[in-house]
C-alpha cells in the first residue's frame, strides 16, 4: 500500500501492512484499479483539512474483487467484481440516507481520508452496502472512476443542475478527470456545451467528448467575454464548476439571468470575496453537488456498459508510481483520469 504522512509527493511512501479482515457487515476487496482524484492531492498537501487524519492511505475510486466477507453481508459473494461508492460506511437510516442523500450522512466515512484504509493498496475494507456489481464489458479502470469522476458529474448535471434540452452549459476545468465526463453528460442531457480550458493540447479531445465550443484562454485571463460572445451576450444557463476560487469571478460573469451555478470542485484553500447582490439581483441559483449515491453509481455503470458515455482515462500506473500520478494531476497534465493498478 501507499500511505502519506505529509504534503510533498515524496511523502507518498510504499509500505507493507498486514492484510485486513472484514468485520460484521463488511467485505474485503482486492483492488484492481483506483482512480487518482484531485481530492487525493488536496488531502496530501494539506489544503483540505476537515476529516483528514494522517498518516492515511489515499484513494476512494475503487474497482476490485470481493475476497472475504464478514457476517451479515447479504447481496454480495466472494469472487464478485464490484465498484465502490466513495465511502466505506453510511448509517443507512438517517434522513439523508433514506432520502437519497447518503453522502451527507453524519456517520459517513470517506475512503482514504483517515486511517490506513484507502484504495492505494492491494486490499481495502468497507461495508458491503457500499459496493455495486460491475456489468460485463466495463473494464476495471472505467469501473473504478464510475462513482467519483463520472458519478459526481452525473449528480451535478442531472440532479442538481437539472440540465435540459436547449440549456447552454459551461463546464469549467473541462479537460480534467471530472470535466471530461461533465462535458459528455451535459451533451447527453441535451445541453449545448461550452468547455473551459487553459490547455491547447486538450481542445481536440474536448470536441471529441461532445463540447460544441471550447473556451480556451491563458491562466488568469477573464474568459467571460468569450462566453458572452458565444451566447449572444446572455451567458450560460448552467455552470458545472470543477475549479472554484481560481475562476470564481469570470465564472460569475458568465452566468445568465436565472442561471444555475453548480459548485463541484475547489482546487485551492483560498477564499473569494463577492457581493451577494451580484448573485441574487440576477436570479442566479448558487448550488452544490457532492459525491454519488449507490443508485447513481448503478446508473452510471449501466451507461458505461451500453456505451452511452465513455470513461476518459489518461494512463494506468503501478502503485509504486503514485507520486508520479499525483504530479500529473496536480499540474493539470492529465487528460481525464489517471488510475493506479496495485497488482501491476
Amino acid at each position: 500500500m501507499v500511505r502519506t504522512p505529509g504534503a510533498a509527493t515524496t511523502a507518498l511512501q510504499l509500505e507493507t501492512l498486514p492484510d485486513p479482515s472484514p468485520g460484521p457487515g463488511q467485505l474485503v476487496l482486492e483492488v484492481e484499479a483506483c482512480g487518482v482524484c484531485f481530492h487525493d492531492v488536496v488531502t496530501r498537501n494539506g489544503t483540505l483539512k476537515a476529516g483528514i487524519v494522517p498518516p492515511f492511505i489515499p484513494g476512494h475510486e475503487i474497482c476490485g474483487t470481493v475476497v472475504a466477507l464478514g457476517r451479515d453481508t447479504g447481496g454480495v459473494v466472494v469472487g464478485q467484481r464490484v465498484a465502490t461508492t466513495q465511502r466505506a460506511h453510511v448509517c443507512g437510516t438517517c434522513r439523508h440516507c433514506t432520502g437519497g442523500r447518503e453522502p451527507l450522512c453524519a456517520e459517513a466515512v470517506f475512503l482514504g481520508d483517515a486511517g490506513l484504509n484507502g484504495g492505494y493498496a492491494e486490499y481495502v475494507t468497507l461495508d458491503a452496502g457500499m459496493v455495486v456489481p460491475v456489468p460485463d464489458g466495463v473494464g476495471p479502470d472505467a469501473a473504478a472512476i464510475a462513482a467519483c469522476a463520472i458519478g459526481t458529474m452525473f449528480h451535478a448535471v442531472r440532479e442538481v443542475g437539472r440540465v435540459a434540452p436547449g440549456d447552454t452549459v459551461l463546464v469549467t476545468g473541462a479537460g480534467g478527470g471530472l470535466g471530461m465526463h461533465g462535458v459528455q453528460l451535459a451533451r447527453l442531457a441535451g445541453g449545448r456545451v461550452l468547455a473551459q480550458t487553459t490547455s491547447l493540447s486538450k481542445v481536440g479531445a474536448l470536441h471529441a467528448a461532445g463540447a460544441h465550443d471550447v473556451v480556451l484562454h491563458a491562466r488568469g485571463e477573464d474568459f467571460s467575454g468569450a462566453v458572452k460572445d458565444l451566447t449572444g451576450g446572455d451567458g450560460v444557463d448552467v455552470v458545472i464548476d470543477n475549479v472554484g476560487t481560481p475562476l470564481f469571478q469570470p465564472t460569475r460573469r458568465s452566468v445568465a439571468k436565472a442561471g444555475r451555478w453548480v459548485l463541484v470542485g475547489q482546487l485551492t484553500g483560498d477564499f473569494v470575496p463577492f457581493n451577494p447582490a451580484q448573485i441574487f439581483l440576477r436570479g442566479v441559483s448558487l448550488l452544490s453537488a457532492t459525491s454519488t449515491t449507490r443508485a447513481e453509481l448503478r446508473q452510471v455503470l449501466a451507461l458505461l456498459a451500453r456505451g452511452a458515455i465513455r470513461a476518459v482515462l489518461d494512463r494506468a500506473l503501478p502503485l509504486s508510481a503514485a507520486a508520479e500520478a499525483h504530479g500529473l494531476v496536480e499540474a493539470g497534465r492529465a487528460l481525464g483520469r489517471v488510475t493506479l493498478r496495485p497488482a501491476a
